[in-house]
């Protein structure tokens, strides 16, 4: 019986009604036309053997190793076969692979009218292996993924990666380093590419982290708007500062970035993760004064990080009462960390029917959201921790009246914290304008409390006005300005905030804003921004339009528009100038929830060719310096302790291009999801 490998190596001929499968007539019963089936390329490296009733097994040819093919009805297919050859394990496959590639052709017999019997060429395509394609590969898998460059010399790797593919020569890790960079350099020419081709400016973010070397890193961020009106970022530099706290740092760090991606005359605004020194302010505004154009006189330059000035208030706060948050942790450890307590807790709350569904849980000493639920879920669980403490003699330090009542202005004070971080942590890109209506309705809740006669909350109202008020100070006019330029809001929004806010102070208020806006604007007249390949194309657009000469149209010749021309440069001033009054004075849109702001001012940048590149601008501004996992943080990220001893290019290699590969992936997955739309 013909094994199946010879059955489908016999030529396929066609049978009809009048000729044999050699030509000749016969008057044989039509045979049915049965379809032939693919060969697989395994049965080139394979026979298959009977071993005993109802069992088959596979055979490699070059090295007799069996494995599994059927028993019974059941077939276990040929990808453990593939696997064998095209993985390189077959060490005998690996030895004769260079002496034959291809098997020859077997002619047929000459003069025979038989059809030529061709066997085809094992295909070892699959079989090829590329030392630099796996070498490349493997750097990125390791940057994507934030392994430890050390495992290329881990003994337990090198075996793995031995009995997977013996042929790959896994680098030292001073040869890996070598690699990290030449990625990262390729990485940033994509980068720099890009950034090029940005119509606007560009804003920067900076957050500081902090390493157990006493040496600290400078994460910074671009932040910017594309030729099709979509907001990126990017992270751009991570330097090392090797005296942190000094007054040229911040500077320091700032001058290395501009210089490095050729930043020059495009910087817009800066925020920082903590407040900065006046010190070092002094240092980085001449500083910028030079690298910049002097954009309100560098007031938007320099602002604080929204989630940092949240996470220090509630810092504050959790420290004035850290005897009560104390006793409420004892309290909930008391019932989580035993099984027999938590179920007798369990069972009092079903007794006393609680109407709440929250669950005690333990809180993370650096994440300040965790104390704050905490707090609230013990707080609506007082009731069941006081019949506790009546059923349960070891439960001893119980929380009084006056304790609760603590509690309860702590859980006030947070919450008002909570709500506007945790806009940071579950949008992806929260806006300027967002956070002008946060910070403002924290003001307007701080200043209801500050009416208490409670002395605890009256003292805690005052310490956090104080931050807020100083955050207000210094981006009061950024936030206000982002919301000048959304259509739906406009000047009427900050009009309406100050009046709730300032009371009979806010007209002072309403015209620093508006002048604000106003010498801005001025400002995009006078100093236009370079001409962009985006621009420079959108100007071009109709370049092929065929002129049929000066005499065709007098008004497209020089001749007698002298005069013309000098009214245009007398009047275009005052007529660039109207482009912002004349969208002020406008009807403001209807509020939608899914508004795409910058997709409006795309569609509207024929219409304010100013003011749309101002918006651009302004709307690229980040309120925050922090991925959305850090928003709760208590204390500034701090570089893990390998990373900071590795060399600082190798650090920044490793950050920079594990960013732009992550941000490529998830522009691609956004385009695709789009298509699929």
């Amino acid at each position: 019986m013909d094994t199946p490998h010879d059955m489908m190596l016999t030529p396929y001929v066609e049978k009809t009604p009048n000729s044999d499968e050699y030509g000749a007539l016969t008057t044989t019963e039509t045979q049915p036309n049965k379809r032939r089936k693919k060969k697989s390329i395994v049965w080139e490296h394979f026979t298959i053997e009977t071993v005993s009733a109802g069992c088959r097994r596979a055979y490699c040819k070059q090295c007799k190793q069996s494995f599994a093919y059927s028993t019974g009805s059941k077939v276990a297919g040929t990808s453990h076969l593939k696997r064998h050859i095209a993985k390189g394990i077959c060490a005998a496959l690996l030895r004769n692979q260079d002496k034959s590639q291809l098997t020859p052709s077997t002619p047929a017999s000459k003069g025979s009218d038989l059809p030529k019997r061709r066997y085809r060429s094992p295909n070892t395509s699959y079989l090829m292996f590329d030392q630099d394609r796996c070498c490349h590969d493997f750097t990125r898998m390791v940057i994507m993924h934030d392994y430890q460059p050390h495992m290329v010399e881990n003994s337990g790797f090198l075996s793995f990666v031995q009995n997977i593919q013996p042929r790959f020569n896994v680098k030292d890790f001073n040869h890996f380093q070598g690699d990290c960079i030449g990625t990262y350099l390729s990485e940033k020419q994509n980068v720099i590419k890009f950034i090029e081709g940005v119509p606007g400016r560009i804003c920067l973010s900076l957050d500081m982290w902090t390493s157990s070397k006493t040496v600290a890193y400078a994460v910074i961020t671009g932040h910017f708007v594309d030729s099709d009106w979509k907001l990126h970022r990017r992270i751009l530099s991570v330097v090392m500062e090797p005296y942190p706290d000094s007054d040229t740092a911040l500077s320091h760090a700032v001058s290395e970035c501009l210089s490095d991606w050729n930043l020059e005359g495009k910087l817009f605004s800066l925020t920082f993760n903590h407040p900065a020194t006046e010190s070092a302010l002094g240092n980085l505004r001449p500083l910028l004064a030079i690298k910049n154009s002097h954009i309100l006189n560098g007031q938007f330059l320099v602002n604080n990080c929204i989630a940092r000035t949240l996470s220090s208030i509630a810092k504050d706060v959790l420290t004035v009462g850290s005897d009560i948050v104390r006793k409420i942790r004892d309290c909930v450890k008391n019932v989580k960390l035993s099984e027999s307590n938590e179920a007798k807790f369990l069972e009092l709350k079903e007794q006393l029917q609680v109407p709440t569904e929250r669950s005690l849980c333990l809180d993370d000493l650096m994440q300040w959201n965790t104390t704050y639920l905490m707090l609230i879920a013990a707080l609506e669980l007082k009731e069941v921790f006081s019949c506790l403490d009546s059923s349960d003699p070891d439960f001893k330090e119980v929380p009084t009246r006056e304790d609760w009542r603590q509690v309860e202005t702590l859980c006030s004070c947070l919450k008002v914290l909570f709500d506007a971080a945790s806009i940071l942590s579950t949008i992806n890109n929260p806006t300027v304008i967002t956070f002008f209506h946060e910070v403002w309705r924290i003001h307007l809740e701080l200043a209801r409390a500050l009416t208490s006669e409670d002395p605890f909350t009256c003292s805690l109202t005052q310490m956090m006005q104080e931050k807020i008020n100083k955050y207000w100070k210094d981006c009061g006019l950024i936030l206000a300005a982002a919301v000048v330029m959304d259509p739906r809001f406009k000047m009427k929004l900050v009009e309406f905030s100050f009046n709730k806010l300032y009371g009979e102070e806010a007209p002072a208020y309403i015209k620093i804003v508006d002048d604000g806006i106003h010498e801005l604007f001025h400002e995009y007249i006078t100093l236009p921004l370079p001409l962009t390949p985006t621009y420079a194309d959108e100007g071009n657009a109709g370049g092929n339009i065929k002129s049929e000469g000066p005499q065709s149209g007098s008004l497209l010749s020089d001749n007698g528009l002298t005069d013309f021309d000098v009214y245009i440069m007398e009047t275009s001033s005052q007529q660039m100038k109207s482009e912002l009054d004349q969208y002020l004075a406008e009807s403001l849109l209807p509020r939608v929830q899914d508004f795409d702001l910058l997709g409006w001012w795309k569609q509207n940048k024929m219409k304010y060719p100013t003011l749309s590149t101002m918006a651009r601008d302004i709307l690229s501004i980040p309120v925050c310096t922090l991925p959305p996992e850090s928003i709760f943080d208590m204390e500034i990220k701090e570089m893990d302790p390998y990373r900071s001893s590795l060399r600082p290019a190798t650090v920044e290699a490793i950050i920079c291009t594990r960013d732009w590969i992550q941000c490529g992936f998830a522009e691609v997955s956004d385009s695709l999801v789009k298509m699929e739309c």
